[in-house]
């Protein structure tokens, strides 16, 4: 069965997306699921880009021991310089060179030749092997270049030592066909192509990217790259959890990937939270109605038989049938920590110490905490910022007929400073009073959505705001039981980080 290796760029091209940012600790802490997911290898960024980017680079280096950490670089000197220094940590470094291969990326933006391209692929490439052997190449804009061109860059990035040729469709602009057509002729015609991975980079302007790395598969290519939750530039890449499960799912027609799947939607929650998103309820996979079944001829089909309308079930993919775990607030440690592991989380006994610290303060607000509950503590610990202001107490006056006003107090790990702001309605208020403690001069508010973890009147609501202070855009989280105050610790939290 033929195996192909998951590339998994979303910390790279993922970021790229706008209101997707992510600080060096959010990068490393995906860098962390993304090896637990067992993908092949982890882009961890764009080293030359920034000093942000070096160092998150370095960092996924020094923290990813099971999986090949890269570097995007252009075909020049420096970049290469860059990647290669940020690699230095990594136990299995690559750098991935990329130019343009199409005529009107070569004529408006590269301004260069064919030849001229021809000869940066070679220098390039024979450049970076002096630093390492794993060397990835790819065309940009290959699915819209001529092919006999793309062929002889091809050659060339072969000749000079690539070790994998990628195949981008970078604007999305191929059909299924053309793809797999495009991955046939490349096999039968490149000299060395044997020497070589064939990889495949493909967007979803079109929402097509799933569907073509699947046939570029078919026609011969052995790794795709992809982005958990399909985050990336434009409309996106392909959906690392929809190529994973076709593959799993259709093995037979496809081959298999090395990816725990048991991981997939710790991992896909995990990216959605760092990013402040939610997944749509009808997203392949992971999406809140991926495994549910309201049509009463689906229902009756069901009962009768899971395979007749269910082709890969919940827990492959990390969701627990039924909501198995229920805990109170008599359960003690030992439960705790078990049912935690039961949703794939490993914690230290610091980490445990935390999550079991709320899971009694919550138990006291709640009879019953469901393992969405559980989660939701677990997952808000992992991306909360440990230093900074915390929320001591708060007090709101709202209502139609009046403004809102809000006694807010807030703590900075010495002392409690309180401040009192209106506001139009009880939320805006707090913000502002946040606001006057925390100095912050410009802020604008970008979204904010609020969503129950589980049912009942006392489900923990999660609160998710985005916030631009100056130039820099960031999120936050906030969980209780009280929908203010998961607001106010939300916007606290990603206060935080601009900190």
């Amino acid at each position: 069965m033929k195996a192909i290796k998951i590339f998994d760029t979303t910390l790279r091209d993922g970021e790229q997306a706008p209101s997707c940012s992510m600080n060096i600790n959010e990068k490393v802490e995906i860098a962390l699921a993304l090896e637990r997911l067992r993908v092949d290898v982890i882009e961890a960024g764009f080293s030359v880009i920034s000093d942000g980017d070096f160092q998150s680079v370095k960092k996924v280096s020094a923290a990813v021991k099971n999986c090949t950490v890269a570097s995007l670089c252009r075909c020049l000197s420096g970049d290469i310089d860059a990647g290669y220094n940020s690699l230095k940590n990594a136990v299995s470094p690559r750098l991935h060179l990329f130019i343009a291969t199409s005529p009107v990326h070569m004529k408006f933006k590269l301004k260069m030749t064919e030849d001229e391209v021809l000869n940066g692929i070679k220098e390039s490439i024979s450049y970076a092997k002096k630093f390492l052997s794993d060397i990835e190449f790819s065309a940009e804009d290959a699915m819209r270049s001529d092919p006999v061109f793309l062929k002889k860059a091809i050659e060339t990035a072969i000749k000079a030592g690539a070790t994998t040729v990628n195949i981008p469709d970078t604007v999305g602009y191929a059909s299924a066909f053309e793809m797999k057509e495009r991955i046939e002729y490349l096999k039968a015609n490149v000299k060395g192509i044997e020497k070589a991975v064939i990889s495949v980079h493909c967007h979803n302007d079109l929402g097509q990217a799933a569907a073509n790395s699947l046939a570029a598969v078919l026609g011969g290519a052995t790794q795709i790259e992809c982005t958990v939750n399909g985050i990336g530039e434009r409309a996106g890449n392909a959906a690392l959890e929809e190529v994973v499960m076709a593959i799993a799912t259709r093995s037979a027609l496809y081959g298999r990937t090395n990816v725990d799947t048991r991981e997939i939607y710790k991992a896909s929650r995990l990216v959605y939270n760092i990013i402040g998103m939610n997944a749509p309820i009808n997203k392949p996979i992971i999406g809140g109605n991926a495994f549910s079944h309201e049509a009463g001829i689906h229902q009756h089909g069901m009962l009768c038989n899971k395979n007749t309308y269910e082709i890969m079930t919940p827990e492959s993919v990390g969701l627990q049938a039924g909501g198995g775990i229920v805990l109170g607030k008599h359960s003690g440690r030992k439960a705790v920590e078990e049912s935690i592991g039961k949703l794939g989380y490993k914690l230290s006994k610091a980490e445990l110490d935390t999550v079991f610290k709320d899971f009694k303060s919550l138990s006291d607000k709640k009879k019953i905490i469901s393992e969405h509950d559980l989660d939701a503590l677990v997952s808000h610990k992992e991306n909360e910022i440990e230093t900074g202001y915390r929320l001591t107490s708060f007090i709101i006056n709202s209502g139609n007929r009046i403004t809102g006003s809000a006694v807010v107090v807030l703590n900075d790990g010495k002392s409690d400073t309180e401040e009192v702001a209106i506001g139009d309605g009880p939320v805006d208020a707090a913000y502002k009073a946040v606001d006057k403690i925390m100095n912050v001069k410009q802020r604008e508010l970008i979204d904010y959505t609020i969503r129950s973890i589980s049912g009942g009147g006392d489900a923990l609501g999660e609160a998710v705001v985005k916030v631009r202070c100056g130039d820099k855009t960031v999120t936050g989280r906030g969980l209780s039981t009280d929908v203010i105050e998961a607001s106010i610790i939300a916007y606290i939290n990603a206060l935080n980080k601009t900190i």
